[in-house]
């Protein structure tokens, strides 16, 4: 089990592999989304170039945090629904998002992007800051990756898709 401050994430292959992404460079978005490519079939380079929008929560607009953003994207392509009038299809998808945004909240107390960073409010500048070590010091993107990405990978687990 991996220990984040006093966060759990239990061992994960993909939340690991998230966590590595993010630290080669990626965004939060995409080293979640692509963490679960496989899942849904998609090639790597669309799964990142379709997930680079929400990074910075959304563009470092510091909205949604992007973590959750990729993992709310790859609930939607493993469990989503594609017909406007399934009523019943799109109440039980937007069931399942706000569950898994109340397993984030649950060990963050919030999705919101400059509510995890301590940020004030406002737009930042939209050039991304520069990776260094003090960078990953004063930021909990990496552990956040991580845990995006473990608590769909449990959800998955716990609920297998039908067919």
């Amino acid at each position: 089990m991996i220990y984040l401050k006093e966060k759990k994430i239990k061992d994960s292959s993909r939340a690991e592999y998230a966590m590595e992404l993010f630290k080669e460079g990626y965004n939060c978005a995409q080293a979640v989304f692509l963490a679960f490519h496989d899942s849904y079939g998609m090639d790597s380079d669309t799964a990142l170039k379709l997930s680079s929008s929400f990074g910075g929560g959304m563009g470092k607009l510091r909205e949604v945090c992007g973590a959750v953003s990729g993992m709310f994207m790859a609930a939607g392509l493993l469990y989503g629904y594609s017909d406007p009038k399934d009523q019943a299809a799109k109440t039980e998808h937007y069931k399942r998002i706000q569950v898994l945004a109340g397993k984030f909240e649950e060990h963050n107390h919030s999705i919101i992007c400059r509510e995890l960073l301590g940020l004030g409010a406002g737009k930042e500048s939209p050039i991304p800051e520069l990776r260094t070590a003090e960078y990953y010091k004063k930021r909990p993107c990496v552990e956040l990756v991580g845990m995006a990405a473990d608590i769909l990978d449990n959800y998955i687990i716990d609920n297998p898709r039908q067919s």
